[in-house]
């Protein structure tokens, strides 16, 4: 056991009181911070050994409160967890965990760096019924799984800071992905909006993934009764998950089969009975405050900063498809060559222009004012920056990433398996690449796997980089080598570090 938690929550309303509620009888709640001087009141009264504040600088200029719970609204997760984590302490974040996949992995990497817990609200992973279910599949009771879909409908509340999917898919995503072990292959959704002509009140998201299982999630808060179904198919049994029916309903198995006559399937259906929950029984809420107690004191959560990433990455994923599919009239904001293609789930930025014969595979993600030249081939799943130019002949693949500002020369070379064979896939042994703002890749340079190129610096034309180059670094060379340094206007330093050029000065190691 390590030391005391003492945990100050942020947001105490709609959610934050459930919160509140599981932290106290958990014994680690210490502090409310709301903006609300009722909600305030009204939690002293509720708890008087806890203090209250309104100033969240108060809280994370304490030293005595280790670690936060954030239920503010989903706009703000991304700010609050940061501060929060720079601020030392180990982190809760409601879903979704942040609104961009960007500022996910942001949090990700501060919370690796900080070496503190970036711990997301997925309620239904501490589901009695889901775990039910993650069991059964894993011992082979279902058969292979084969689909899943969820429905989940309320005339709840109606949210303005994000739409309905952000607001309710999260919690059915982060269950299909741990039910089926990986990522989609595919996701498309549509949507539609009837109070607001700008945020979805229903949506559909479809997902596809590379083992053959899809998956589909129906939310809406514009249905007249509440609904959270959850349907998984095996191709021996099925087994359904009805959070709103009594305990000893939730889950019901149908040991449903179809067989082939004649070629033709034959559904053969048998009675449904309810599967035992009562004596595994917790509350999925208190199940997950204390899944959150124990991955401070060291233990794995299944639901930590890289799994509500991965979350979020099929949600923006998702955004894509709707804004794609509900906006198809409108003009694009970039340049398209007649000759060019690019694939489904792609979001392509302002004043972006793309030549001739250039292929954007999908999902990938192109900043604003980036140049791509002739015959150039980029993605899948992979993210351009802003400003970024890319000259004719080059191949950016899944692995390689480009910050702002970066220009990849002619012909230049990524490459992102380190020993390829053609007869052997190697696709999970992809090695990611990070070339860092304002680096510049010279023509017919070949850039091994698995490095990075610091920031501003600059590869000589027809090198061979085979290590990770330093920010402002010259190299060039087959092998590279360090030849000095250079500004970031691309003028070399003079042995006092200054540009001749701009007169600027930059600080080498």
């Amino acid at each position: 056991m390590g030391d005391k938690i003492n945990l100050a929550l942020i947001g105490a309303g709609h959610w934050g009181k459930n919160l509140a509620r599981v932290f106290h009888e958990l014994g680690i709640l210490k502090t409310i911070c709301d903006s609300s001087k009722e909600i305030l009141l009204k939690k002293a009264a509720q708890y008087p050994e806890i203090t209250t504040t309104s100033s969240f600088a108060e809280v994370l200029a304490s030293p005595d409160i280790n670690a936060i719970a954030i239920a503010a609204p989903a706009e703000q997760h991304y700010s609050l967890a940061k501060k929060s984590l720079l601020a030392d302490k180990h982190v809760f974040v409601e879903k979704p965990l942040s609104m961009t996949a960007q500022e996910g992995e942001d949090l990700v990497k501060i919370a690796k760096r900080q070496e503190k817990v970036l711990f997301v609200g997925h309620i239904l992973q501490y589901h009695s019924a889901v775990q039910t279910v993650k069991r059964m599949l894993h011992e082979g009771e279902l058969g292979k799984l084969q689909y899943i879909y969820s429905n989940r409908l309320n005339l709840g509340k109606i949210r303005r800071g994000e739409n309905i999917l952000w607001s309710f898919a999260p919690h059915d995503i982060s269950v299909i992905l741990s039910l089926v072990g990986e990522e989609p292959l595919d996701v498309t959704a549509t949507g539609t909006n009837i109070l607001h002509p700008n945020i979805a009140d229903t949506t559909v998201t479809n997902m596809k993934f590379s083992s053959g299982i899809g998956a589909h999630i129906f939310v809406s808060w514009l249905h007249p009764f509440k609904e959270q179904k959850m349907v998984i198919i095996g191709d021996r049994k099925m087994v359904v998950f009805d959070d709103t029916a009594p305990i000893d309903k939730k889950l019901m198995l149908y040991p449903h089969q179809i067989s082939w006559k004649d070629g033709v399937p034959v559904p053969e259906k048998k009675e449904g009975s309810p599967i035992e929950l009562s004596k595994s029984w917790e509350e999925p809420l208190t199940s997950e405050g204390r899944a959150f107690i124990n991955a401070i004191n060291g233990q794995h959560a299944p639901t930590d900063g890289q799994e509500g990433l991965k979350v979020l990455k099929v949600l923006q994923r998702a955004q894509a498809s709707m804004d794609n599919y509900s906006h198809p009239s409108q003009k694009k904001s970039y340049f398209l060559h007649k000759s060019s293609l690019i694939d489904e789930g792609c979001e392509i930025g302002a004043d972006t222009k793309i030549w001739h014969f250039s292929h954007i595979l999908k999902n990938t993600q192109i900043g604003n004012k980036v140049n791509i030249g002739q015959n150039v081939v980029i993605g899948p799943d992979v993210k351009v920056g802003n400003n970024v130019k890319i000259q004719n002949n080059v191949s950016v693949y899944p692995g390689v990433t480009l910050e702002d500002n970066v220009f990849c020369g002619p012909s230049c070379v990524f490459t992102n398996v380190i020993n390829p064979r053609s007869s052997i896939p190697r696709k999970s042994e992809i090695l990611q690449t990070l070339v860092r703002e304002g680096a510049t890749i010279g023509a017919n340079s070949t850039i091994l796997c698995g490095i990075t190129i610091g920031k501003h610096a600059f590869i000589g034309a027809g090198s061979v980089v085979t290590q990770d180059v330093e920010d402002n670094a010259l190299v060039y060379g087959n092998p590279a080598k360090f030849q000095g340094w250079i500004c970031d206007c691309g003028c070399k330093l003079d042995e006092s570090s200054q540009c001749s050029e701009c007169g600027e000065t930059i600080k080498t190691s």
